[in-house]
């Protein structure tokens, strides 16, 4: 080993200023802040920091993240505030190849997160979940049906669900959506705002002067939203606008904070597997209806968006007044509120029923009674039996593309356990097994077996309608405008009479029995004009007429 001394030091520097004159003056060029692989349809999320701490960051400034696809096509996202100097921005890519994007914030001074650049590489599909290998749902192009984004047929089954991802425990959580799935159901519908969840917080504060959101109960939502996700169950969402009072009651918000509100569940969830139900209420002067029409055209009205929109409301007449709306994607409704002859007999004749027809078209979900529930007017509790009616019915009296169930133990998530035993579950868990969710699941996998879609009503076809003079004995029948499918539900009388020309070519003819999702031969008595049909039980019995092949 050599000894350094002060002429070999002066040599070495000599060689390096020798060295460095040689050598191309450097430019420092920014980095993209990522440069991430991700698969197909799934969720890119790329964190920023804020240079500046604002007061009340959702007012005071907006972040917007500009995505570019390899075909050049733009798309553009808001980012959310996640507490303290970090905001977020999500985004669901459905291009393979590389993107670019690019931050654009209102305040331009803040390098946290102004200008910012990255990119990332978008892949194939990796999982074999619902949503990784279809896509999100979307609105069909017939505008009759909904679909996945690389157009498999999507029918809704959906449970009501309420608050209950505030309320429960993640634990309780999963084990809801494995059960739900292997009954088959492809949609859960909950409720965001005012309600406080198990951390006994609320999503937002709000006052005249002040609105702001809690990050850490947004955070808790994230991993309830992705286990439905992960378990290819469509989250969707009902965000409530209301603020509670002092006193207890509560108030809408006013437009300007339910506008900040709802931006920021869009820009959090919107690249999730989700859809967003508006509620409509009264026309009164406390109802919703022109605070959604505003809102709604001001958030979904503008710019390319994957998520569905659905205006939800128990009475179907409100529903006419968004028909214009073009960010309305579907309606919700329900057919039936109760048995009773009276509230039957209106319902069967609702105008949804009436003028299925009317331009422009919506899809049509039928909301169901709330198995265990009360009736609006007779107070009796729905039963299996009364549900799978009413469900039926609300398939085949308009094009529905799908059912809105409701277990009364699971909407409420009641804790309660009826046997004082440590081992005894509560309401809610036994709720999941009650006999309408197993029927449920016998009409999903029904209708994923036919092209529920192309069904039209057809009450005519039906030669002798008992329902005329009792409400609960009505006869609905839906048939393709190809007459190559034809179903016709008979709620109790063992005898159904059809038009004989009202059959498919060379029929291919079966009863599908709803309470066991079992289907059983036909046998028919064939007259001049009509042809009977014998069930072959008592019960109810879907009567399915196929084209021969």
């Amino acid at each position: 080993m050599g000894i350094w001394t002060p002429k070999r030091r002066t040599l070495r520097r000599k060689l390096l200023l020798v060295g460095l004159a040689f050598v191309t003056p450097i430019t420092v060029v920014p980095q993209p802040v990522s440069s991430l692989v991700v698969p197909k349809w799934s969720r890119f999320e790329q964190s920023f920091k804020s240079s500046t701490v604002y007061s009340n960051p959702l007012k005071e400034i907006t972040l917007t993240v500009l995505f570019t696809s390899p075909s050049g096509i733009s798309n553009e996202v808001y980012g959310f505030w996640d507490g303290g100097k970090t905001w977020r921005a999500r985004f669901s890519p459905d291009q393979v190849g590389r993107w670019a994007f690019r931050t654009i914030c209102s305040d331009s001074s803040n390098h946290g997160l102004h200008n910012h650049t990255g990119e990332f590489v978008c892949t194939a599909p990796t999982t074999t979940s619902r949503f990784s290998q279809h896509g999100p749902v979307r609105l069909a192009r017939d505008h009759r049906h909904f679909e996945h984004s690389d157009g498999t047929p999507f029918f809704w089954l959906a449970d009501t669900v309420g608050d209950i991802a505030l309320t429960g425990e993640l634990k309780d959580w999963q084990f809801y959506a494995a059960t739900r799935v292997r009954q088959d159901f492809t949609v859960a519908q909950w409720v965001v705002g005012g309600a406080k969840d198990l951390k006994n917080e609320t999503a937002f504060t709000s006052g005249p002067q002040a609105f702001t959101v809690n990050p850490h109960f947004f955070q808790r939502l994230d991993a309830k939203l992705e286990v439905l996700s992960r378990a290819g169950i469509l989250s969707a969402i009902t965000p409530s606008l209301e603020r509670k009072m002092d006193n207890q009651s509560s108030t809408i918000l006013p437009a300007d904070q339910s506008a900040l509100l709802l931006k920021y569940i869009i820009a959090r969830w919107g690249a999730d597997p989700v859809a967003w139900i508006l509620t409509a209420e009264n026309r009164q002067p406390g109802g919703n209806l022109k605070h959604w029409q505003t809102l709604g055209q001001t958030l979904f009205g503008v710019g390319p968006r994957e998520s569905l929109v659905l205006v939800a409301s128990e009475a179907s007449g409100l529903l006419e007044d968004f028909r214009p709306a073009t960010w309305v994607d579907a309606f919700a409704f329900q057919p039936v509120a109760d048995l009773d002859d009276q509230t039957l007999r209106s319902s069967l004749k609702s105008p949804h029923a009436q003028k299925w027809n009317r331009e422009p078209l919506r899809p049509l979900i039928a909301i169901a009674p709330c198995e265990n529930g009360l009736g609006s007017q007779s107070k009796k509790r729905f039963t299996a039996d009364d549900l799978r009616r009413a469900t039926y019915w609300g398939l085949l009296l308009t094009p529905s593309v799908g059912i809105t169930y409701c277990a009364l133990g699971v909407r409420v998530w009641d804790k309660a356990k009826t046997l004082d035993t440590p081992k005894d579950l509560p309401m809610w868990q036994k709720s999941l097994f009650l006999p309408g969710a197993s029927q449920m699941s016998h009409l999903t996998k029904f209708m994923n077996s036919i092209e529920f879609w192309r069904l039209r009503p057809r009450p005519q076809i039906v030669a002798t309608q008992p329902g005329d003079t009792t409400p609960r004995r009505y006869i609905a029948a839906a048939a393709t405008e190809a007459r190559d499918l034809t179903l016709v539900y008979v709620p109790e009388d063992r005898t159904v009479e059809i038009l004989l020309d009202a059959l498919p070519p060379a029929p291919n003819i079966t009863w599908f029995n709803p309470r066991t999702g079992q289907a059983n031969p036909a046998v028919a008595v064939v007259s001049a004009n009509t042809c009977q049909f014998p069930t072959p039980d008592s019960g109810d019995w879907l009567l399915v007429m196929k084209a021969g092949k």
